[in-house]
């Protein structure tokens, strides 16, 4: 199958035009449903992407047709609600969506209901809609916990949650207990295979994190992740990147911070990149106008706070960049899985990784274990690594075009750990490792340079590498506060031009055996 759109791949699976694997889902879960008694609580696992709101329709087609009974669907946000009821239109279900200002005075009318949850909560527990003969009830997004407080009212009901990730947003609340069966479906890489998905090609930015804190969601906290990206040398990290690997290619950066995203927004703009941001208090009518201008926009860049996770479908987004850090692995999957829609011109999408995500959970689409994280998300979660075992393993790689300039040396990497642990065992003061360090970037400006202002000019391009030592050593001393490494890698700079003014001709000299020309 060649890539098409979504629109077209939405027209494809109308009715019983649909594709093998959900075809076979759809048979797993009717024979679950016959089998299973009344109250039973099925899960369905298939990835962003595979076709989740088409194969739950065709589930209701087919039920309504079977059954006696109602149907209602349940969805966490107003987008997914008119998302849904539109795809059951198109599979010829007649229903009626729940809504704050929905009048349901005709709701006998009706077979299927298509619900917000909160919505739902309150007309609920008002007595406002007659519930007595719904027999199918399906959870869309059903990771999220809203659901959970609405499953009282229907303890004689089949329930199907369905997800791409079975692992619950709230760890004290673990699917498990609230479903009995998860049913796992089409992997990413098998979606891949077939040209259902587009190929998510990652490259990792090394960042060091453990200035960020956990909240008491297990997620990092807003203030300490904005502390970070909001700082200089973050957003100059983010622009590089961009321009790096994606300059000229439509963008959607995730943040955690409405400020964050503002300060990308006008970084990016002063750099004259066509750029919007978008978070949750813009209104529908504004949201609209800017997402359509995003869609019609061949190289727009969109900076948002989250609020594109679920319920939004680009299939022309080229380019994701996180730039943030999670300890969720089903916003990692959300936030990868908007840039996975496949066209007739894209069959693989770009990943800039700002937050070591790929790091701590693996690449997007990795053969994961869905029903032992369903069965046993603590053990899990727990063998996740930390930030701090994450940064150990990191070693710094100078970009190509810097390495060039560096040619004459063989080894450019200096292991600030290993020198602290060496000089530690003989007794030394932790300030003989940045003495060394600075001895070796003279060294390697010295063996690439022909005079003391060539050197000059390539310490200056040092930046990365120099920020990428201050680190390692201010986690080495166990001192990490913004302002004592800030002022460590400006001194540690001055105090390299001073070591290559007073020692460039001493240590050129030993390395190519005669002084530099005058």
């Amino acid at each position: 199958m060649s890539g098409i759109s979504t629109s077209e791949l939405a027209e494809r699976k109308v009715g019983k035009d649909l594709y093998s694997y959900q075809q076979g889902a759809i048979n797993k879960i009717f024979k679950c449903f016959e089998e299973a008694p009344e109250d039973y609580h099925l899960l369905y696992q298939l990835p962003t992407g595979g076709g989740k709101t088409v194969i739950f329709s065709e589930i209701v087609r087919q039920y309504l047709k079977h059954h006696k009974k109602r149907v209602l669907i349940m969805t966490h946000r107003v987008e997914l609600c008119k998302q849904t009821a539109n795809m059951l239109t198109e599979f010829g279900v007649v229903n009626k969506i729940v809504d704050s200002t929905a009048n349901l005075d005709d709701q006998n009318d009706y077979d299927c209901f298509v619900a917000m949850v909160e919505t739902l909560n309150n007309r609920l527990n008002d007595d406002k809609l007659d519930i007595s003969n719904i027999g199918l009830v399906i959870i869309d997004e059903a990771h999220y916990n809203s659901f959970t407080k609405l499953f009282k009212f229907f303890e004689k009901s089949f329930l199907l949650g369905v997800t791409a990730t079975p692992l619950s947003s709230n760890m004290k609340l673990p699917m498990k207990s609230n479903y009995d069966e998860l049913i796992v479906g089409e992997s990413i890489e098998a979606l891949i295979e077939n040209e259902f998905l587009a190929r998510a090609e990652i490259k990792n930015y090394n960042v060091g994190l453990t200035s960020l804190e956990v909240g008491a969601n297990g997620d990092y906290t807003v203030k300490s992740s904005e502390d970070l990206y909001t700082h200089s040398d973050m957003l100059s990290k983010l622009l590089q990147a961009y321009e790096e690997t994606s300059l000229g290619k439509k963008t959607l950066i995730f943040n955690n911070g409405i400020n964050t995203s503002i300060l990308v927004y006008q970084t990016f703009k002063n750099a004259g990149y066509p750029i919007a941001h978008l978070d949750n208090t813009l209104s529908k009518k504004d949201r609209a106008v800017l997402l359509k201008w995003f869609k019609d926009t061949p190289h727009a860049i969109l900076t948002s706070v989250s609020i594109l996770t679920t319920g939004f479908d680009e299939p022309t987004i080229d380019t994701i960049i996180l730039n943030r850090a999670t300890k969720s692995l089903t916003l990692y999957y959300q936030m990868i899985g908007r840039g996975s829609r496949i066209t007739n011109s894209k069959s693989s999408f770009n990943v800039l990784d700002l937050g070591n995500n790929q790091h701590r959970f693996g690449p997007w689409g990795a053969d994961l274990d869905w029903q032992k994280i369903f069965r046993s998300p603590d053990y899990y979660l727990d063998n996740l690594l930390d930030d701090e075992e994450l940064e150990s393993n990191f070693r710094y790689e100078m970009p190509a075009d810097l390495r060039a300039e560096f040619a004459k040396s063989e080894e450019v990497y200096f292991d600030i750990k290993n020198c602290y642990i060496e000089s530690t065992r003989a007794g030394l003061s932790s300030k003989v490792v940045l003495e060394k360090s600075i001895e070796h970037h003279t060294f390697i400006c010295a063996e690439n340079s022909e005079d003391v202002y060539d050197a000059y000019d390539l310490a200056k391009k040092l930046g990365d590498d120099i920020d990428h030592r201050i680190d390692r050593y201010s986690k080495c001393i166990c001192r990490s506060t913004h302002n004592f490494v800030d002022w460590l890698k400006d001194d540690y700079r001055k105090k390299l031009r001073l070591h290559l003014r007073d020692n460039f001709d001493t240590v050129f000299e030993s390395i190519h055996g005669h002084p530099p020309e005058e």
